[in-house]
């Protein structure tokens, strides 16, 4: 992915772009606002490839408009599987005629740019249509990442003056529970060295099902399983063994071997289950990103988005994981830490998702060094309506507000997309639940 020729001709393409190209797969109303690269080292023009989509219903300005920025999990899994599959203006769907696949893209109601602009970062380098120029440049820890993310933020911003003030917030899933905290908290200590005029308006940042501290969050496994009714007492046993495994290996800095053994954890619990996904108890199938890819390995999908075309689209990067191994396990909960004493921070979780979901999360959650903890752990959870509608829980002290919705999984913007849409706005705007009302919503 990231050979010489193939680095100058998406330059190349990114230069010409920003045209109105309308293909019978990609029509012109579905084209983003704005893509192409974001160069993070113009020494080697290893580049983050974006895709952006302004604001459908801003209530506000432009200038002053919440800018969103999405970020995947993986390690090396492409955000264009949140634009093309989760929250973007536009999903791919299939369907088939004379027992032949077409592929296409339809309008999504739950779109996260209805009222604010979504910016879509296809991270670390390497992932995705982003360009590493060589493995050795793609980031093995958090703070490699947050620079080069700091980097592309700020180069997207100066793309266009209207940018410059806007409220920017920080948000993705999954392994994302690391990028989102590691971006906050690099912008934060950033913020506090520039001058008003260069820093980021970070305004706050949101986890979906995020693996934040692996640690903690590893240890629930075996409970979560058992009294959700998916394995037996000599199961759980089993289970929670390869888990303390692990979790020693962690103790002892031992970070490769650490990763590998989660990897058995999984694996243990997934030959356990027979699910089809962990992310989804419920889903007799996985989900269905590989529509995605399919897509998106378009010649006329890469040169409308201005990507060139001999670049091969993979949805997760195993390069880009392999050069994160000994990432995995390795904890942020001191950056959130940060975050939540500074900022508005917005975690939420899929009820389905027993992998990375409610009980993971609330467990490190629990462990948190702030000053408000004890006082967020005391505080209501209210029951959160949409029109009319159970659509899950919310519970809130200050900055730190924690939702867990009904009817979906780890992939929730794609199982509930109305409801993850009110969460987003009704969270950035401080509306209803989010704003601090007590009572139903």
């Amino acid at each position: 992915m990231g050979g010489k020729s193939t680095t100058k001709a998406c330059f190349f393409c990114f230069f010409l772009f920003h045209c109105s190209i309308s293909t019978d797969i990609f029509p012109k109303q579905a084209l983003p606002t704005k893509s192409g690269y974001l160069t993070v080292n113009p020494a080697s023009n290893s580049a983050i490839f974006y895709t952006f989509y302004e604001a459908q219903t801003p209530t506000s300005p432009l200038s002053q408009a919440p800018l969103l920025i999405w970020l995947q999990g993986g390690p090396g899994c492409s955000s264009m599987t949140g634009n093309f599959f989760e929250l973007g203006p536009w999903r791919v769907v299939s369907s088939f005629r004379q027992n032949v696949e077409h592929l296409s893209l339809e309008p999504n109601p739950g779109a996260w740019n209805r009222l604010f602009g979504l910016l879509f970062l296809d991270n670390p380098i390497g992932t995705g249509f982003s360009i590493a120029s060589t493995p050795q440049e793609i980031p093995r820890d958090q703070i490699s990442v947050a620079k080069h993310l700091f980097v592309a933020i700020t180069g997207f911003i100066s793309l266009d003056p209207l940018f410059k003030r806007r409220p920017v917030y920080i948000t993705g899933e999954s392994y994302a529970g690391k990028y989102v905290p590691a971006i906050g908290y690099y912008i934060l200590k950033q913020n506090n060295e520039l001058v008003d005029s260069e820093r980021v308006n970070l305004r706050g940042v949101a986890i979906g099902d995020g693996f934040s501290d692996p640690e903690t969050q590893l240890a629930t496994h075996g409970v979560t399983a058992y009294y959700s009714g998916l394995i037996n007492d000599k199961q759980r046993d089993e289970l929670e063994q390869a888990q303390w495994e692990a979790i020693k290996l962690v103790k002892m800095e031992k970070w490769s071997e650490a990763t590998n053994a989660r990897t058995k954890v999984m694996d243990l619990w997934q030959n356990m289950t027979g699910l089809a996904t962990l992310y989804d108890f419920t889903k007799q199938k996985p989900y269905q990103t590989n529509l995605v890819t399919k897509f998106l390995n378009i010649n006329e999908v890469k040169k409308a988005l201005g990507v060139n075309e001999s670049m091969v689209f993979e949805s997760c990067s195993g390069v880009v994981r392999a050069e994160m191994h000994e990432d995995m396990m390795k904890s942020v909960k001191y950056m959130v830490e940060a975050l939540v004493g500074n900022t508005r921070v917005l975690l939420y979780q899929g009820l389905y998702d027993v992998k990375i979901g409610v009980v993971p999360n609330e467990a490190w959650v629990k462990t948190m060094k702030w000053d408000g903890i004890r006082e967020f752990l005391m505080a209501d959870r209210m029951i959160w309506r949409v029109n009319g509608e159970v659509a899950g829980y919310v519970q809130k002290w200050e900055h730190l507000t924690n939702v867990v919705v009904l009817g979906g999984g780890h992939i929730l913007p794609a199982d509930q997309p109305l409801n993850s849409q009110a969460m987003i706005e009704g969270w950035v705007l401080e509306r209803g639940l989010f704003g601090g009302e007590v009572k139903d919503a």
